[in-house]
């Protein structure tokens, strides 16, 4: 695989956040009860209930909505409820709230192995989708150059928090936790959580340095402020998968025909979303379906194309953000390993001893993605994939 080599960096044992505190107390002593997650008996009875955060990773779920796919496989799915931040969305989800969500990949692998949540992961949300931002004057061009800085993750499971931290550990950049504003060694970057809404003003404000998030609110830091992509994330691991659908084990195994259907609609969408980047960004807009709380153009430079000049590896023909619904294993294997060398405020020793080919098969459930795809016609219509090999992949990572 395409990667520097990484030395494993050291866990710190700093008190946990309150992160799912509420969901978690609530489900009381008997965190693997079967009965965990408030779902009525008569599931397929009721209507669908889908949550999401307001970013372009959420896209599949909000145009097959838009678009009535929910509707053509018979299924009664209400309007898409809009939360603000990861805590709030996996709280709902896990307090049945929402039937189901897109994740951060690293969350559903929380929930399982660490709080025993019968969480599964059912397709990849997307593909890429996100960058390093910072701004234009700021001198900031690669990861070396984060040196002494301030820099805002969305979550500390997220794909962003594990990209990030490669980047700098290449460079022999230290990542740390701390307050932010924290005097620094110049070795030293200071890592913390903030929503992604909130990114571009504090980076306007000069409270941050850089961060890393999902788009738009990259693509609107450089329309409103006129900052800078650092890096885009598809241009440091090539095509690689960020938010996830993400399901109840429970309402699978009592509903696995509504299942199927749903994962056939956000399918659909996902194809749909290809051949039709403008429309999209037009019906996610303030100005079409209201979606997302940004303008059609912030929406254009995210569903466009990347200018060559602002990639490192134009050779790789990555999108800004892309969809193909398949969670190869290999990126979830590589995940799993990568989460057991990133900080991460809180106690990780769950990681530790987890068996990562186990793990894969307890976490991912492709048989619905599967199935789906193969009735649009194949791998064939989401990417420029081995054919012969359709549901294996090498997992290219470049730090430079």
């Amino acid at each position: 695989m395409g990667f520097n080599h990484v030395t494993p960096v050291s866990f710190k044992g700093i008190s946990r956040r309150n992160f799912l505190k509420t969901a978690i107390q609530a489900a009381g002593a008997a965190a693997c009860a079967p009965m965990l997650f408030p779902y009525p008996a008569a599931a397929k009875k009721r209507p669908l209930k889908i949550g999401y955060l307001p970013i372009t990773d959420a896209t599949p779920l909000l145009v097959a909505y838009s678009l009535g796919y929910f509707s053509h496989e018979g299924l009664h799915v209400e309007r898409p409820v809009m939360v603000r931040s990861w805590n709030i969305l996996s709280e709902s989800f896990l307090t049945g709230k929402f039937d189901l969500a897109h994740m951060l990949f690293p969350i559903p692998v929380w929930m399982r192995f660490k709080q025993n949540i019968p969480v599964k992961v059912l397709a990849w949300n997307h593909t890429n989708g996100s960058a390093v931002t910072v701004r234009a004057d700021s001198g900031i061009n690669r990861f070396a150059d984060l040196s002494g800085k301030q820099v805002a993750v969305p979550s500390w499971y997220s794909m962003h928090n594990l990209v990030m931290q490669l980047g700098l550990q290449v460079q022999g950049l230290e990542p740390v936790i701390r307050p932010p504003g924290s005097t620094l060694a110049p070795h030293e970057v200071n890592l913390f959580i903030l929503s992604p809404p909130d990114m571009p003003q504090a980076l306007l404000g000069k409270k941050i340095d850089a961060f890393i998030v999902a788009d738009p609110f990259n693509a609107l830091a450089q329309e409103k402020f006129s900052a800078k992509i650092m890096r885009y994330s598809g241009d440091i691991w090539k095509n690689h998968p960020c938010c996830v659908i993400v399901a109840n084990d429970h309402l699978i195994q009592e509903s696995p025909i509504v299942m199927q259907k749903a994962i056939n609609a956000i399918v659909r969408a996902q194809a749909w979303c290809l051949k039709n980047p403008q429309e999209t960004a037009h019906l996610l807009s303030r100005d079409g379906k209201g979606f997302l709380p940004v303008g059609e153009s912030v929406l254009n430079r995210v569903f466009g194309a990347i200018p060559e000049k602002e990639l490192i590896h134009p050779q790789w023909n990555v999108e800004r953000i892309g969809f193909q619904p398949f969670p190869f294993s290999s990126a979830t294997r590589f995940i799993l390993e990568q989460m057991k060398k990133t900080k991460v405020e809180g106690n990780t020793d769950f990681l530790t001893h987890l068996d990562t080919n186990t793990a894969v098969s307890q976490l991912v459930d492709d048989r619905f993605v599967t199935k789906a795809m193969d009735d649009m016609g194949g791998m064939k219509e989401f990417c420029h994939c081995d054919m012969e090999n359709v549901f294996t992949r090498e997992e290219i990572v470049e730090i430079n």
